[in-house]
């Protein structure tokens, strides 16, 4: 098959095809690592000049028939990823999300307009919005009207979506969306009158808190501590003790990816200052988070403490937040935290209890789930190293490189890197080499 135009969307999928980076595909193409980038960004509003056309078809033409069909998954996985999100993506690469002040500009104002002009109805008594694409100015909709509070169930039905395609394609494509939605949703509440306002600045927190860990998982850790900072200030302006907890929680999710555990400690303690109070959901939260955080300071036993305290709440979780369900929503959910703290106090013992844990619960994890198990499989193949077990090691960290070319996750991509600096004692022989190579890939 010949593809007679080529879009934006069948350049990520040959250069998935290909397993190349934007860089190494550029080089292939002869053309700059910029315009690979905007071609994938752009999607479909692409017009490739002949030459060009000409070397994607070669291109195409010359795959094999494991690169073909990789090719066709890719073409229609980014299809349903459009077609989920309801917006145009940005690139699917490995690197963090980097866009200069004008394509960013542009990548909020398209999508901004997009949120607005799919709303049915925005504002009782607003005027209608430029259905020709330009967005129309918030304080156009609203100024002098009553935002209408059906808009809160149109944004919680949109973060349901949200979190699905989370699971399935990672930051890259959601970011522009949730970040356009989530800044609609703070102007929305800055005109609202109360209960209305209450209400946005509720779903706000969630999405503020969805954004900031879209950021963090790309690899933006300033970025999604802004948006952390904003989940924090949503949750107080809505008085919800609720979400003040979740938000604090989120706080100590990012000290994690600083390696600070006694920053997360106090996050999560403050988390769960509320006691009872606080629904089963948002104490479990807390209490794996603080877990993790003494892990990494090499106290496991305090670790087993709070997720044995944990495990009980997993079962009376019967609230309706539409926010913070991985716990719910991933199997043998406190077996996973529990594998996950072994792998993080630094010690031989807990690393191979680690692997036997793993072992047990990816053996029944849904194939569905992939990009949950792809990140399981890098933490395994990290205490797989430490064991050490180099084969078994490198199988697993193979599991998960694929998950990192599609989804473009940082964090993803670091827990590789950690698997590999585990295997030191190793890392001449065939396996590390394997290892390495692996890792380098996705760098």
């Amino acid at each position: 098959m010949t593809i007679v135009t080529w879009t934006g969307l069948e350049v990520a999928a040959l250069r998935t095809a290909l397993r190349d980076t934007q860089v190494q595909f550029a080089a292939r193409i002869g053309c700059s690592l910029e315009a690979v980038g905007k071609w994938e960004r752009r999607g479909a509003d692409i017009t490739l000049s002949a030459k060009y056309s000409e070397c994607m078809d070669t291109t195409h033409r010359r795959l094999d028939d494991e690169q073909r069909a990789r090719f066709d998954a890719a073409r229609r996985d980014l299809g349903d990823a459009r077609q989920t999100i309801g917006a145009e993506v940005s690139s699917p690469g490995t690197a963090s999300v980097v866009l200069d002040a004008e394509e960013l500009d542009d990548v909020r104002r398209r999508d901004f307009g997009t949120a607005i002009i799919g709303i049915p109805v925005l504002a009782a008594g607003a005027a209608e919005s430029d259905m020709t694409g330009t967005p129309t100015e918030i304080s156009d909709l609203v100024n002098g009207a009553r935002v209408a509070p059906e808009l809160v169930d149109y944004f919680r039905t949109q973060l349901a979506g949200h979190y699905t395609a989370d699971m399935y394609l990672g930051p890259l494509y959601l970011i522009p969306t949730v970040r356009a939605q989530t800044e609609l949703i703070g102007r929305l509440a800055g005109t609202a009158d109360t209960p209305v306002r209450w209400r946005l600045l509720e779903i706000g927190t969630a999405y503020a808190a969805l954004l900031g860990w879209l950021y963090q998982d790309a690899g933006d850790r300033a970025t999604s501590a802004r948006w952390r900072d904003t989940t924090l200030s949503f949750a107080h302006r809505s008085g919800n003790p609720q979400l003040i907890s979740y938000a604090l929680s989120n706080m100590a999710m990012l000290a994690l990816d600083h390696n600070d555990g006694r920053t997360v400690v106090d996050y999560a303690r403050a988390a769960r200052a509320a006691g009872t109070e606080l629904a089963p959901k948002v104490r479990v939260i807390a209490l794996q988070h603080e877990a993790q955080g003494h892990a990494m300071l090499g106290d496991r036993a305090t670790a087993d403490r709070l997720l044995d305290e944990a495990v009980p709440l997993i079962g009376r979780i019967d609230d309706v937040y539409p926010w913070g369900n991985s716990c719910r929503r991933t199997p043998h959910h406190m077996e996973v935290q529990r594998a996950t703290c072994y792998g993080r106090t630094g010690r031989t013992r807990d690393a191979a209890d680690a692997a036997a844990l793993w072992d047990k619960i990816m053996d029944s994890m849904p194939e569905s789930a992939r990009r949950d198990n792809a990140v399981f499989r890098a933490r395994q193949s990290a205490v797989l190293s430490r064991v050490p077990d180099p084969d078994r090691a490198v199988w697993a960290a193979a599991e998960a490189v694929e998950a990192v070319r599609v989804t473009g996750s940082a964090r993803l991509c670091r827990e590789l890197k950690e698997a590999a600096s585990h295997a030191r004692a190793w890392v001449n022989t065939s396996a590390g080499r394997e290892l390495r190579a692996l890792v380098e890939s996705v760098a």
